[in-house]
């Protein structure tokens, strides 16, 4: 008996759900796959597995959706989602559909409504008063603390240099979390002489829980998700995180009224302000931003900014050690710059760097730290491809595929060549998103590319970077063959960037 109700219930769902989104039916008969679409789950079942199995069927899926015009369809659990990896129609969703898709509310439980992934409505106000804290003049002011910081971790790979294979990734995150909470909050946390450091430990541990749980629709359910054992897990991971973000706040707005009461009439101060100074000052003060709304934004700055710039600077010297060629161009260039001094990099050096800024945007087209983002159509749209997405369809800009799609790209899509950015013509604007696209794109692509190319100048000027071995032989094979990468919201190496570096011994 109880199994017979079970299933007239399971029919009478599966009637309701698919008359209430019959237009989305609709599109899905246009845009339908090879894969069987299961009932209550979809093609969710696709991205069971392990981290690197759910990026290779992004990869998949990317690929596939090249070779059908740029769009596929899939439905994750009741959700119907297009994947889009055409620069033109990726373009015209980012500009048109500022809402981020329903899924991102994981990602909200640790940020709240930190503007990365806020509702609309919160999102324009506070980016007016975010957008002026990223003004070039602001951003010069803190190569100095990117070159401090990048001396620290060049330092700190003396005792792994010589010594074989190793992980890089410990030492650029290090960096980059030193770098960004100095600038960002003003504190210095000294993650590069620590071996564990629990903020940069809890981030890493909410990172892979909201990767995982992205892919499961039935884990997208708060009220699900809260009786989970992971749960607790993860707000433990999140009171460790905003507790750290929440100390620096109080601290710093005490720090800035004392400092007003000082200040005689008509003082100067040219101390760097950091972007929480600068987003207090900007937001009114006392009268702006309220300690959680500045623990939102300061927190998104601090993670975000860590990760992104991170693995840009790991992707990039490993994508140096399997292209020596294109490492000696760019040492040679740093010689030009710097000569055979150790004098530290400043501000004016980084836009003489320009085939290594080459390098880096071919890293990142290749390797996006960021492979996929999401939509929601809130209101019926036709694309530029003539197809009508229906609202409350879900949009994923696959930006590993539309970085690789041979159409904009060339036939060498795939292959790693840094001057197709100094001497190719970009065939469309958004055919490179490394930071996304539109109005609401990265604030901080500057920042990024300052600290990346600051780190990797930092590193080569040193050391000169290898393939990792295999045995007793170096790994170099076919250099053209992609790095085995895992998704954990922003893209991994499954290696943690493994490579060798040996010391440049001046002559």
């Amino acid at each position: 008996m109880l199994c017979e109700i079970l299933i007239i219930f399971s029919v009478l769902w599966l009637a309701v759900h698919r008359w209430h989104r019959r237009r989305m039916f609709a599109l899905w008969k246009q845009l339908k796959n090879q894969y069987t679409m299961l009932p209550f789950i979809g093609h969710a079942y696709m991205f069971f597995g392990s981290d690197e199995h759910r990026m290779k069927m992004f990869q998949r899926l990317g690929l596939e959706s090249i070779e059908k015009g740029g769009i596929m369809g899939l439905w994750q659990g009741s959700r119907f989602y297009i994947m889009i990896a055409d620069p033109v129609n990726a373009e015209f969703v980012l500009k048109t559909c500022l809402e981020k898709d329903d899924v991102m509310k994981c990602s909200r439980l640790l940020t709240g409504n930190g503007s990365v992934f806020a509702p609309v409505h919160i999102w324009r106000p506070r980016r007016k008063f975010l957008a002026p804290t990223f003004s070039p003049k602001n951003l010069m002011n803190f190569v100095k603390i990117f070159s401090k910081q990048s001396t620290v971790m060049v330092d700190n790979l003396k005792k792994a240099a010589g010594t074989g294979t190793f992980p890089i990734w410990k030492y650029i995150t290090s960096y980059s979390m030193d770098s960004v909470c100095e600038t960002t909050l003003g504190v210095q946390v000294n993650a590069q002489k620590q071996s564990a450091l629990p903020f940069l430990k809890a981030f890493e541990e909410i990172c892979k829980m909201d990767s995982a749980r992205i892919c499961k629709p039935w884990l997208q359910n708060e009220s699900m998700y809260r009786l989970m054992p992971a749960y607790t897990q993860y707000m433990n991971y999140k009171a460790m995180l905003c507790n750290f973000i929440d100390q620096v706040i109080k601290s710093k707005r005490k720090s800035l009224e004392e400092e007003k009461q000082k200040a005689e009439p008509d003082q100067k101060v040219d101390a760097v302000k950091t972007f929480l100074e600068l987003l207090i000052d900007s937001s009114g003060g006392e009268k702006g931003f309220n300690d959680v709304e500045l623990q939102e934004e300061t927190l998104v700055m601090v993670l975000a900014g860590t990760d992104t710039s991170a693995a840009g600077a790991a992707f990039a010297t490993v994508m140096l050690s399997k292209h020596p060629d294109v490492q000696d161009k760019v040492y040679k260039e740093l010689q030009e710059v710097f000569g055979d001094s150790d004098r530290p990099i400043v501000a004016e050096d980084l836009p003489r760097l320009k085939y290594l800024d080459a390098v880096v945007k071919e890293t990142l087209r290749l390797y996006p730290s960021v492979p996929v983002i999401v939509r929601r159509v809130d209101h019926d749209v036709t694309l530029p491809s003539g197809l009508t997405l229906v609202k409350d369809c879900g949009i994923v800009i696959n930006i590993w595929a539309v970085h690789r799609n041979p159409n904009f790209w060339g036939d060498d899509a795939q292959v790693f060549r840094p001057e197709r950015f100094i001497d190719t013509r970009q065939k469309h604007p958004a055919a490179y998103m490394a930071f996304s696209h539109g109005p609401r794109a990265c604030l901080g692509y500057q920042y990024a590319m300052m600290s990346i190319k600051t780190a990797l100048a930092a590193l080569l000027r040193k050391y000169r970077i290898l393939p990792a071995s295999t045995g007793d032989r170096m790994a170099h094979g076919d250099k053209n063959k992609p790095i085995r990468v895992r998704f954990d919201i922003m893209m991994k190496a499954m290696d943690n960037f493994a490579i060798q570096l040996q010391p440049r011994f001046k002559i």
